[in-house]
């Protein structure tokens, strides 16, 4: 999971891209005040904004921070975390928000098992996460670019799917899961833009067996791909986001 911190601590130093993450968060943020509870102690993974735990202060005592990239941690006077690599104390906090990370892992049902070993009887988990539809047109770009290389090379992470997700948080010991699908359409002027945007985002291939970088005559073919997919000078692009939140039930 190295690259996957290099990815965000670049993202950082460029100036992080949160439209999306924005999105999420205040959703998250929606659905913490429709608990009418007060948390004793948090835990945010994934914090791109150094303001995100103040606000999430409203609804706890104490929040933790956790980000994949130590810059990102730093920033929020967190730490860094590999999810599905870390130790956590048992029963430690009575909410968990987990915001744009948990698709870019390597073992998704350790983490979530994780997870849960660090909750409370009784707690919240909430979160975001891409979903495996995301960014169909970017894909198909991709396979235009590898046509004309004549070898297909993996270029997006694999991202769960909706009705997996529900799943896989009851397998890892949490009750009443819900999983919500938003499909956020963004127009863009060019394939170039897209990939600028994914950057910032720190969303850009992190996979071990990742594709070399594009040779000009395949970026070529990919970026007109994109654009021919597209009607008049935009192209629009599809994100989408797995809203998920479930119980740790009574203990």
């Amino acid at each position: 999971m190295e690259l996957r911190a290099l990815r965000r601590d670049r993202a950082l130093r460029t100036g992080p891209e949160l439209f999306l993450l924005e999105r999420t968060f205040d959703d998250c943020l929606e659905r913490i005040a429709l608990v009418s509870r007060r948390f004793e102690r948090a835990l945010m993974i994934g914090c791109p904004d150094s303001h995100w735990p103040a606000r999430l202060a409203e609804f706890a005592g104490e929040v933790d921070v956790r980000d994949p990239g130590i810059l990102f941690a730093r920033s929020a006077g967190g730490e860094m975390i590999v999810e599905d690599a870390w130790e956590p104390r048992r029963g430690t906090y009575d909410l968990v928000l987990a915001i744009g990370t948990l698709d870019t892992i390597n073992g998704l049902p350790l983490a979530l098992a994780l997870i849960r070993h660090a909750m409370i009887s009784g707690g919240v988990f909430l979160g975001a996460m891409s979903g495996g539809n995301t960014l169909p047109r970017l894909r198909a770009a991709m396979r235009s670019a590898d046509s004309l290389t004549g070898a297909a090379a993996p270029h997006v992470h694999p991202r769960v799917e909706a009705a997996a997700l529900g799943s896989l948080l009851s397998n890892a010991g949490f009750v009443e899961p819900v999983v919500d699908v938003e499909r956020v359409e963004v127009a863009y002027r060019s394939f170039d833009q897209l990939v600028r945007d994914l950057r910032a985002m720190g969303a850009t291939n992190v996979l071990v067996q990742r594709s070399s970088p594009l040779m000009r005559a395949a970026r070529s073919a990919a970026a007109q791909s994109f654009m021919e997919s597209g009607e008049g000078s935009r192209t629009m692009e599809t994100f989408e986001i797995l809203h998920f939140g479930a119980w740790t039930g009574q203990g």
